[in-house]
């Protein structure tokens, strides 16, 4: 047992967290994302369950321990609504409101078309699944230096 790690994160999480460098992506999906086919390509190579736990606290809890990148305008990526690019979903604010107040200070998120965001997913260092249910629900987290 470890003291101090929020309990949402599993053994299989923390290794991966672990083994992500600076500027390396994470993607965090909620349940209706195409996680598995995604994943596939990703470098851990398969899904990581967060079951039970909706986007808020599974962000709060990989923020716990995973640095956003400081070296970009944007170390957060939200697919944006199809045919409304403008749009922010109730997701969108949820999570804003997590990342801003993990780093104690307004973060910038930008939007990816859903097929540009598709592609990103591929090149992230692994897919993390929630139990939101959505929708659009997904974001690439970039991880920073401790």
């Amino acid at each position: 047992m470890l003291k101090g790690l929020d309990r949402a994160l599993s053994a299989e999480l923390l290794g991966v967290l672990m083994a992500m460098g600076h500027g390396v992506d994470l993607l965090l999906c909620d349940v209706n994302h195409p996680a598995a086919s995604i994943a596939r390509h990703s470098v851990h190579g398969r899904v990581i369950d967060m079951a039970g736990c909706d986007l808020p606290r599974a962000a709060e809890a990989i923020l716990s321990v995973m640095p956003l990148d400081t070296f970009v305008t944007a170390p957060v990526w939200r697919m944006q609504v199809v045919g409304d690019p403008d749009r922010l979903m109730p997701a969108h604010a949820r999570m804003q409101e997590v990342v801003d107040r993990a780093k104690g200070r307004p973060v910038r998120v930008e939007a990816l078309e859903r097929f540009a965001f598709y592609e990103a997913g591929k090149r992230t260092f692994a897919v993390v699944r929630t139990a939101d249910p959505g929708p659009y629900g997904c974001f690439i987290l970039r991880k920073g230096v401790v």
